[in-house]
């Protein structure tokens, strides 16, 4: 089910109109744009004249009209170079239907043979809306449901009033050519996907349509991909209101949504009703009255609309859309509709030549449209020339998104010869700090420094807020899985989990029962979360045994100021204060008014040596090996001085099985130590356990988890182990007790002879393998020494649990070695400075 809280993606698909900027007539040209465009973003349609345009799918609706402007550019300056203008409306005041043709295909050839006049007056385009809904029974179930609250919709969006050269008295005009087709209009309520399927079907066997592809319901459950799609829509000259339209009808989606999962009822509204307000809206635009879908009766345009969006302000807060939804609709109704204004050039004795130059320019990516990134100066950068990446955060269709332009100008300024000066630099600052981190099996004396990259990693403020809310949300449940699962085990007694997840967990420690119940088991958590390619955060893994680089995200800021102190930092968050909020958590855990801090590194050979010797300076911890602590009277000493909180910077056996780990567990026990984190906490961050952090969550806390978890399969679960062997080529196989990316294999990159091996291994230790879907990771902008390429990324946060739990301003992103997925430092991978966004006002 899609609950309130999960990040729902929406996706676009636009047609444009192409006309000749000679004539302004719409010419059959559509194939000669597609020719220089690329075939995965853009396809034909019926009509020759018509090229439509696909976005990627995104979480966020700002992603997304950075997309659709994108997407524009290319169309425009591919028909720049042939004479022709791009317009985006429901219909061209200029047309010739005896100079045009439908597109070459044979699907089109048998649509003109069967309709004739409906397909040679097919001169329209529209704006198409997919919101994501998984569950086909749902989105069916949906697309009736939302049928009442969509002509508000249409009339957003209007901007057809001229048919064949002649106004037609309508603000659309294209609904109007729209719904002569025998599919069109609401769709009524069915009990499952199956009667639904049926009734397509049906309506294929009566030779009606041809195909499923012919079911033009003003929403519909896609055919091809796990949306609902709203159909009824004008194509807009506006990207704005491209996007206005979708947060919109995505808050729509949500709502019923919650409402099917609520069980409350349903008031079933006549369709009859809903299509008279759909002529209704279609008739008026913005600038008559409208039906008020929630009353049924006759209102102003503006009072509906705000009507409306009142009433979807908890589906649009929920999703980050209520500021820049409520901006975009208000300047909407100040504008009014697109016909207003194309009617309002003939009032004034302009010309319907006026009218299609007017749409051609408002069609434009640029001038106006700098909300979302099309409206200053050219971006693409000779740093970014031949750059390609699918699903890249700074980096859309080769131009920079408009969070990102300022760094990029400054970047570009530098060039690649300073760059690399900037970088010798950078190596010079982290020489001198020891900012290092030695790769596993590398040579004693070879200290390597950690690749730091030179470009920036933004985190919008509003998706920083998410993870920040999210991140101790699982470390609190996780906590209380920890104190029950070394205490009275009832998360098992009430069967959440199985008893086999906790006793054959390689993390779990028999002297985990030894810490207090009053104790914080988990002082210092990190989060390891990802981006996928629509903008959704999801986990990837917990580590609450000892996560490493909170001192590298602090120092990453300190060494790109460092190195190029030109960038503009205003609006970033400072991680500065990062080390003190960790002192505050330890010593709250250790409940003595002024304790004394260790920090235990298993020493100078450690790759993150640099961290450990850092956070204990900064913190005025002291330093420690196991060969220097004691136990005298029940109190652990460093170089004879007591220390009250150790926080733990190495594996726990070694410290356990060392001389003095049976007094260090009794110190523990009697309280007299804080080991932070506790022993066994392995069993929580355990590759087992994840696919039950939902559950723990909602067991726990009552709450629904506020970040998603990546599917995952057990592979010591005979169903999940067929399916994971039946999909090793698709999948991520990982060891339950793996961490630092150790004995990961990634299906699709594996070999043969790997994907053999791995088999074998689950087939002969099932219990120790999980597999998980694959995540498309995000990428972002790495200097290679002359230009930008893509890396993948993920973000580690951290959260510090004293008297509460607090993440602080500073996280690590990890980049992948090129053409990797693995990120882990200690597999080759570096890391970036991380920007987090000040949330907007």
């Amino acid at each position: 089910m899609t609950g309130l809280t999960e990040s729902v993606a929406v996706g676009v698909e636009e047609e444009f109109h192409v006309v000749d900027l000679e004539t302004r007539h719409l010419v059959p040209r559509a194939g000669q744009l597609l020719g220089r465009l690329p075939e995965e973003r853009f396809t034909q349609e019926l009509q020759r004249s018509v090229v439509e345009a696909n976005s990627r799918p995104y979480v966020r609706l700002e992603d997304l009209g950075h997309d659709l402007t994108a997407l524009r550019r290319l169309v425009v300056e591919a028909a720049d170079g042939l004479g022709l203008g791009i317009v985006a409306a429901g219909a061209v005041p200029l047309v010739d239907p005896a100079a045009l043709k439908i597109s070459p295909d044979a699907r089109y050839e048998q649509m003109l043979e069967d309709y004739q006049l409906l397909t040679r007056e097919q001169l329209i385009c529209g704006a198409q809306v997919h919101v994501e809904v998984a569950d086909r029974d749902l989105a069916v179930e949906v697309a009736h449901r939302v049928a009442r609250w969509l002509p508000p919709l249409l009339a957003l969006s209007t901007s057809s009033p001229y048919w064949l050269g002649v106004d037609s008295g309508y603000a659309s005009s294209r609904t109007l050519v729209w719904q002569r087709w025998p599919t069109t209009g609401p769709v009524r309520r069915f009990a499952s996907a199956a009667e639904y399927d049926r009734m397509v079907a049906g309506l294929i066997e009566s030779g009606v349509i041809s195909d499923p592809g012919m079911i033009y319901f003003d929403v519909r459950p896609s055919a091809h991909v796990p949306t609902v799609e709203l159909r009824m829509c004008d194509a807009c000259p506006r990207v704005e209101d491209v996007v206005l339209l979708a947060g919109i009808f995505r808050a729509v989606v949500l709502r019923e949504l919650h409402a099917i999962e609520s069980g409350g009822p349903f008031e079933e509204v006549p369709l009859e009703l809903v299509r008279a307000a759909t002529w209704r809206s279609a008739r008026s635009g913005l600038e008559g009255v409208l039906i008020d879908p929630a009353e049924g009766v006759p209102l102003p345009a503006a009072q509906v609309v705000r009507r409306m969006l009142a009433g979807l302000r908890p589906q649009l807060e929920a999703q980050g859309d209520w500021d820049l939804v409520s901006t975009l609709a208000e300047d909407a109704l100040g504008r009014g509709s697109s016909s207003a204004r194309q009617r309002a050039i003939i009032e004034r004795g302009g010309t319907l030549t006026e009218v299609v130059d007017s749409l051609v320019a408002e069609t434009r990516p640029d001038g106006e449209l700098a909300l979302f990134g099309g409206g200053d100066a050219d971006t693409v950068t000779s740093l970014l020339k031949g750059y390609e990446a699918v699903q890249d955060e700074a980096v859309i269709e080769g131009i920079v998104r408009e969070p990102y332009q300022p760094v990029f100008q400054v970047l570009e300024r530098l060039g690649p010869v300073e760059l690399r000066e900037r970088e010798t630099r950078r190596d010079r600052h982290m020489s001198r700090a020891g900012m290092t981190f030695d790769l596993d099996g590398e040579s004693a004396g070879r200290s390597r420094k950690i690749p730091l990259d030179l470009v920036p990693r933004l985190i919008a403020g509003d998706d920083w807020a998410k993870i920040r809310l999210g991140m101790p949300q699982r470390v609190r449940a996780l906590e209380a899985f920890l104190h029950d699962v070394y205490g009275r085990r009832e998360v098992i007694r009430d069967r959440v989990i199985p008893a086999w997840v906790v006793d054959e967990s390689p993390g779990y420690r028999p002297e985990g029962r030894r810490v207090p119940a009053g104790t914080i088991r988990c002082s210092v958590a990190g989060l390891d979360v990802a981006r996928d390619g629509a903008g959704r955060w999801v986990v990837l893994e917990d580590n609450l045994r000892v996560p490493s680089g909170i001192a590298y995200a602090v120092a990453n800021r300190r060494v790109l100021t460092h190195a190029i102190p030109e960038l503009d930092r205003s609006a970033v968050l400072d991680p500065e204060g990062t080390t003190a909020m960790l002192r505050e958590a330890l010593a709250a855990a250790s409940g003595v008014s002024a304790p004394r801090l260790g920090v235990l590194t298993p020493g100078a050979a450690d790759p993150a040596y640099y961290e450990h010797r850092t956070l204990a300076e900064e913190m005025g911890a002291v330093l420690a090996e196991v060969g220097d602590l004691t136990v005298r009277d029940g109190e652990v000493r460093v170089a004879g001085e007591r220390v009250d909180v150790l926080y733990r910077r190495g594996d726990e056996d070694d410290l356990l099985t060392a001389p003095v780990g049976p007094g260090i567990l009794d110190a523990v026990e009697r309280g007299t130590l804080v080991l932070a984190n506790a022993p066994g906490n392995g069993v929580a961050d355990s590759k087992g356990l994840y696919r039950y952090v939902p559950r723990l969550i909602d067991y726990y806390l009552g709450e629904r988890p506020l970040l998603s978890n990546v599917t995952t399969y057990l592979c010591r679960d005979p169903e999940d182990r067929e399916q994971v062997l039946d999909r090793l080529s698709e999948l991520v196989v990982k060891p339950v007790d793996g961490y630092g990316g150790h004995g990961v294999i990634i299906g699709r990159d594996a070999t043969a002879r790997e994907l053999d091996d791995v088999r074998a291994e689950i087939l002969d230790a099932p219990e120790r393998w999980v597999a998980q879907e694959t995540v498309e990771l995000s990428t972002h902008p790495t200097f290679d020494g002359e230009r930008m390429r893509p890396h993948m990324v993920d973000l580690r946060g951290f959260v510090f649990t004293g008297e509460r739990a607090v993440v602080p301003q500073a996280a690590l992103s990890r980049v992948a070695p090129v053409g990797s997925m693995i990120v882990n430092s200690s597999q080759g991978g570096g890391t970036k400075d991380t920007w987090l966004m000040k949330e907007t006002v």
